[in-house]
């Protein structure tokens, strides 16, 4: 039996090529691909409407909140966000586009002294949830951006905002002014 050798690679080159471009997913296509959430809700009293619900904030020692089951800014107005080091720990900050700036200084401004809880999914596929803090508006926020301690490890910290920076460039919210 006669092999064709020259077929043999035309038949071998097209395959190799799917094989390069398909079969092999870089660790980096898999950060582009990693996503999260994150959903702000506004502290409110407890009633007897179905708008409000009580959440635990913090898993060693919950604080048990009540708040607002619509949430008034999410991942979609993030612009970008970060881990930043701060005294004995690391924080994230996020910094709202235009639209989430002028909601966040609305609620800030109407609502100071009031909690906010911030929510978030994050992780391969997203399959990690938590209430991640529940600060207060202590004063008008007008520049768009919040910094809070999250509940989370370090590396957990670093998938929210990997995740949140990604959906800011799927939403164009990154090249926003």
């Amino acid at each position: 039996m006669m092999i064709r050798w020259n077929r043999f690679n035309i038949y071998l080159a097209p395959v190799l090529a799917i094989v390069m471009v398909c079969g092999c997913q870089t660790s980096e296509s898999k950060h582009q691909k990693e996503l999260s959430t994150i959903r702000i809700h506004l502290e409110t009293v407890p009633d007897s409407s179905n708008r409000s619900q009580q959440v635990p904030v913090y898993r060693e020692h919950p604080v048990t909140i009540n708040i607002e089951k619509a949430a008034f800014l999410t991942e979609a107005d993030v612009k970008n966000a970060k881990v930043i080091d701060v005294m004995g720990g690391f924080a994230i900050a996020v910094q709202f586009n235009r639209q989430g700036k002028w909601l966040l200084e609305s609620y800030s401004t109407a609502n100071r002294g009031h909690r906010y809880a911030i929510f978030s999914q994050f992780g391969e596929e997203i399959k990690k949830a938590r209430w991640l803090a529940a600060p207060i508006f202590s004063q008008r926020i007008l520049d768009g951006l919040i910094i809070f301690t999250p509940d989370t490890t370090r590396e957990e910290a670093d998938d929210i905002v990997l995740g949140l920076n990604n959906v800011s460039k799927k939403l164009g919210n990154d090249k926003e002014s």
